[in-house]
């Protein structure tokens, strides 16, 4: 289904994760991560939610509004969601929401979602994060709203005058086995790692240019169109979010080890035949070749 109405109003969840690449990650002495200390990283499954809702606006019209929860270093993972799409950036600061676990973090982001005028239409979140891998803040947060959710969505429509989403998915995450669902809005999805968003008209492709041309230039002043709001903003009591309100309790943190720096490299000149078939060799027992 495809409309050139403007009414659907978006919502795409995104987080900062630790670059693990770097392997400087910080704990404090209770195993909580120290997200100010650490390199951070837009979480690589949230890129997917933002292509299911950049589809959505080029196919549908709209507004998209990228949110995230943590310290104020978290501007620069907002940053990185405009280079993809944004009309409007949220961020969600201060220290009372520090150190939450899912479920605090559900109940803060709901909150947010609800002071946001008009109430979107739909949330797209990402499947898991890097860094938790528990996949629970977007459901819970569905749960805290009230609304239906798609989880595992590989492709999606939405009907601007029905207001409905079809979407295929994922039956348990098995690529495999494919089921199609219908809910009304709003609601949640959770786009799967295998989710390819679809232009298949050239004007949602000529869109699709034009968007991301636009979102780039703004990125270097993406500052314009960020609102902070702090849990007094949002009317939480601190008792419920942040540590405080977080009933999981972590036993222990293992260290990430940061990568050797001295591995064996072997340089390949690519302009040499023969630097070409040595490499082809090498790489050959990888991928079943002779």
């Amino acid at each position: 289904m495809d409309n050139n109405s403007s009414d659907i109003d978006i919502v795409v969840l995104t987080k900062g994760v630790p670059d693990f690449r770097e392997g400087k990650v910080s704990f404090d002495e209770h195993g909580h991560l120290e997200r100010g200390k650490t390199p951070t990283v837009m979480n690589p499954n949230d890129r997917f939610a933002m292509k299911a809702a950049l589809q959505t606006k080029v196919r549908s019209g709209g507004k998209i509004t990228v949110m995230s929860m943590g310290p104020p270093g978290y501007k620069e993972i907002l940053q990185e969601a405009m280079n993809i799409y944004a009309d409007e950036l949220y961020l969600l600061s201060d220290r009372e929401m520090a150190a939450a676990d899912t479920w605090a973090t559900a109940i803060t982001i709901c909150s947010a979602v609800e002071k946001l005028d008009p109430t979107p239409d739909i949330v797209f979140a990402g499947f898991k994060t890097a860094d938790g891998e528990t996949g629970h803040t977007g459901p819970q947060t569905s749960w805290a709203l009230e609304w239906p959710i798609i989880t595992h969505v590989v492709s999606l429509d939405v009907d601007v005058n029905e207001r409905k989403i079809r979407a295929m998915r994922l039956v348990q995450g098995d690529i495999k086995e494919i089921e199609t669902v219908e809910v009304d809005l709003p609601c949640f999805v959770i786009p799967d790692p295998e989710f390819e968003a679809e232009y298949p008209r050239a004007s949602h492709r000529l869109r699709l240019q034009n968007l991301t041309e636009e979102t780039q230039i703004r990125s270097d002043s993406y500052e314009e169109t960020l609102t902070m709001w702090d849990h007094k903003e949002l009317n939480l009591d601190p008792d419920f979010i942040g540590l405080d309100g977080s009933p999981t309790i972590v036993g222990r943190v293992d260290p990430i080890p940061k990568a050797p720096s001295d591995r064996e490299a072997i340089i390949i000149d690519i302009e040499s035949k023969s630097g070409l078939e040595e490499m082809l060799g090498i790489m050959a027992p990888f991928v079943g070749g002779r």
